[in-house]
């Protein structure tokens, strides 16, 4: 989409930012981190953007430029369910009065707090994985999703699999739909000298041999479980291999459930837990490993995919949902529910795919730039406001 704002016409957002808990950052933190300041270099003149923070999440969210404020509520999401009433109720008192034009959020408020809505989904969990979610999240999503799609004047989207889950479950009009893809930060995730990575994590995690890789929150739709159960299948032939899992046990009664499954399988000295560790770190755990496996059930995009490839490192991933669309031919594909089959892609993306593997993912993350998200993004903001200027001339 390309246009150009005609001088000193004024266009005001404002970005919802409380649904992160401040401290524990999920993968929208580091999405708006990333966008934000994109975005801001790219403002025309009368452009601004009002970003909604806590003052516990405040310092999250510095040094993005010009023509950023900042809109204060009570919560965010360390407070979840007072998180969630004060944006229903505070927001359509509070976002007049810095005169916003459009407000960009996951659900609408029970009153429209301003002329336009762009509704930003990410993630369809309540309808495809219900289990992934508490039984109060999965209906109050159940209730608010169809109304704020219903609503919204653009529907920002990922991924051709999300646009066709929201079609189905949310009855939504596809021409509300906006596709902008996520995004690789290729100052921070880019290939390096695997012997150097290496060392490093073996003089901090003790991880000695070759690995291969998962790294991910273990959520149940994650199927680490299964990537266990494939572990076990393609142990004789990767017998001087690890398996390293990376990410925060966000379900506990899962991991012990995975923890007690390594036992079951024989395999609990060959797979180390490294728990939760700062995004910045899995960059030397990807370019050490030999292949990182992400066999999800459900994804919406899948961002680790293109993580791990933009260090040069071979990935095998699911052949469901949006896996394939962002893996891009560059990833060997493997049944999530059948754990031969991701042990097969596992041993041959180390043996006679590795090679290929590893070109080809580079070449494909390149592809995904943050520049471009928001650039898109922002095109988004300005259809909409340009189309609410035309109804109302």
């Amino acid at each position: 989409m390309s246009r150009q704002l005609r001088p000193q016409q004024s266009m005001r957002v404002a970005i919802n930012l409380l649904t992160d808990d401040p401290e524990n950052p999920s993968g929208a933190h580091w999405f708006w981190t990333r966008v934000i300041p994109e975005m801001a270099c790219r403002l025309e003149p009368g452009e601004e953007l009002h970003l909604l923070v806590s003052p516990r999440s405040r310092h999250l969210h510095s040094n993005y430029g010009p023509n950023i404020s900042y809109i204060s509520y009570p919560w965010s999401n360390e407070k979840r369910n007072l998180r969630t009433l004060s944006e229903h109720l505070y927001s359509p008192v509070r976002l007049p009065l810095s005169g916003i034009d459009i407000f960009n959020t996951l659900m609408a408020p029970i009153v429209k707090p301003c002329r336009s809505l762009v509704i930003h989904m990410k993630t369809m969990h309540a309808y495809t994985t219900p289990d992934a979610i508490s039984p109060l999240a999965r209906t109050y999503r159940r209730m608010n999703y169809p109304r704020s799609v219903r609503l919204a004047d653009a529907v920002i989207i990922n991924s051709a699999s999300l646009r066709s889950e929201i079609v189905q479950h949310l009855n939504a009009d596809p021409r509300k739909l906006r596709m902008v893809h996520e995004a690789v930060d290729h100052n921070l995730f880019r290939p390096g000298d695997k012997a150097g990575a290496q060392a490093q994590l073996a003089a901090r995690y003790q991880i000695i041999r070759p690995f291969v890789l998962f790294v991910s929150s273990l959520w149940p739709y994650k199927n680490c479980d299964g990537l266990l159960r494939a572990w076990a299948v393609a142990k004789p032939d990767l017998t001087d291999r690890s398996l390293v899992i990376v990410g925060a046990a966000r379900d506990k009664q899962y991991e012990s459930q995975l923890r007690a499954l390594t036992r079951d399988l024989g395999i609990s000295k060959d797979v180390f837990f490294v728990g939760s560790i700062p995004l910045e770190e899995t960059v030397c755990f990807y370019q050490a490993a030999d292949v990182f496996v992400y066999p999800s059930h459900n994804e919406t995009f899948g961002l680790p995919i293109l993580e791990a490839m933009a260090c040069g490192c071979p990935v095998v991933t699911s052949d469901t949902t949006a896996m394939p669309e962002t893996a891009g031919g560059a990833a060997l594909l493997a049944d999530p529910a059948n754990p031969h089959s991701i042990a097969r892609s596992i041993i041959d993306a180390i043996g006679p795919n590795r090679s290929r593997l590893r070109h080809a993912g580079v070449q494909r993350a390149s592809e995904f730039t943050w520049a471009a998200t928001a650039a898109s993004t922002l095109d988004v903001y300005r259809e909409v406001a340009d189309r609410r200027r035309h109804e109302t001339a």
